[in-house]
């Protein structure tokens, strides 16, 4: 079923790079996800009702929040879609995270509310009357949700989308606390202890970490969260791929939202290459990565003196100081720059974040090391962001 869906429902469903494709894929999950769930709550309402059983109608209410979430999350998907104008030039796909906001609020402030019902059923416990249709229903509803899970994890991946990855998430929560349920109302059953309003807590406490991990992943991205492992080892391999390319440094990659995304990178060439050859493979390598990866890509172009034996042996051995001091570090656009006393070492070094503080140290302790060698040399660094060097 979960490979008959898209084949059935999403066009060109296997050019998942394509933003109509993903889009597809998002509003097949909403809607799959409203049917599963309105089914589930009315199943579930019904026998809570007539049980009186707290922890199913808390979990039926669960489900109308899924139900509701998938609403939101098929909006969200809809208008993602809509491309770019003159006040949104970046297009409009943040909406998607928006969507998965919106959806951690509703699941949060439901958890809320149960927290309070399921306090009051500690506090004042009443029988159960749990049957044989309630242990069907309940059943029923893990399997369902079971499949939803696997459904939503494995269309989320294959987008990679956060959203549908974190619906998967909450139904893989809804199978705990529906089994829960179950399981307290079976213990009710056979041994006539009342444990319904605590298993309606843990129901609603489930309810509540969903909303907040929910939050989380979509909160991450509007803030500007750094850009997977996985993506940046593609792009840095990929532009290294091209002719004449020595090497890259200061890869910036801002989201816009899915499938929109634009990124900045520093290019090495040797500085005895024509620079009308090298533009043109610049512009070869942007319009390439707009083509197959739907990114945005501007690139600076680094001319790199390669045929000087001087720098050359300067840049080992400064690359040998730093690498004693941490081999983390790394630098980058090292040039020199003569004078009549003195000769400038100038470059870039990438620390960790953790060692901001310490560039003033740092930068000493460099200089003592490259002096100890010649005295006329003296290191002028600046110092890089690791994020944006890995």
């Amino acid at each position: 079923m979960t490979s008959l869906l898209p084949r059935l429902f999403v066009r060109n469903y296997e050019n998942t790079d394509d933003p109509g494709v993903r889009s597809g894929y998002g509003k097949l999950a909403g809607v799959v996800g409203i049917l599963c769930n309105a089914v589930l709550f009315g199943a579930k309402l019904l026998i809570g009702t007539l049980s009186g059983s707290v922890s199913i109608t808390a979990d039926a209410i669960n489900n109308l929040s899924d139900a509701s979430s998938s609403v939101v999350t098929l909006l969200g998907f809809k208008l993602a879609e809509k491309p770019a104008d003159a006040d949104h030039p970046f297009g409009h796909a943040r909406i998607e995270y928006l969507s998965g906001l919106i959806v951690a609020a509703m699941i949060l402030l439901i958890g809320v509310e149960l927290v309070k019902s399921s306090f009051q059923k500690i506090l004042h416990p009443e029988p159960v009357d749990f049957s044989v249709a309630a242990v069907l229903v309940l059943a029923l509803s893990i399997g369902v949700k079971l499949w939803m899970a696997h459904f939503n994890r494995t269309l989320g991946r294959r987008i990679q989308s956060e959203t549908l990855i974190a619906t998967a998430a909450d139904s893989r929560n809804d199978v705990i606390s529906t089994a829960a349920v179950l399981a307290a109302g079976l213990v009710g059953r056979f041994t006539g202890l009342e444990i319904d309003g605590w298993v309606g807590m843990l129901v609603a406490l489930f309810i509540l970490y969903s909303g907040v991990s929910i939050a989380k992943d979509t909160v991450d991205p509007l803030l500007g969260e750094a850009p997977t492992d996985e993506l940046v080892r593609m792009i840095s391999q990929e532009i290294r791929s091209y002719d004449k390319v020595l090497g890259i440094h200061d890869l910036m990659v801002h989201d816009y939202g899915p499938g929109r995304r634009f990124a900045s990178v520093h290019v090495e060439m040797d500085s005895r290459e024509d620079p009308l050859v090298c533009h043109d493979i610049i512009d070869d390598i942007e319009r390439d990565f707009l083509t197959k990866h739907h990114i945005h890509l501007v690139i600076h172009y680094d001319p790199i003196v390669t045929d000087d034996e001087e720098l050359n042996g300067m840049r080992e051995l400064t690359s040998r100081v730093i690498a004693e001091l941490d081999p983390r570090f790394t630098l980058h656009d090292f040039r020199m720059v003569r004078g009549p006393g003195h000769t400038n070492l100038v470059f870039d070094l990438v620390i960790p974040f953790e060692m901001a503080g310490r560039t003033k140290e740092l930068s000493r302790e460099i200089n003592r090391r490259i002096k100890a060698v010649d005295e006329k040399y003296n290191a002028v660094i600046t110092f890089d962001d690791g994020a944006f060097n890995t």
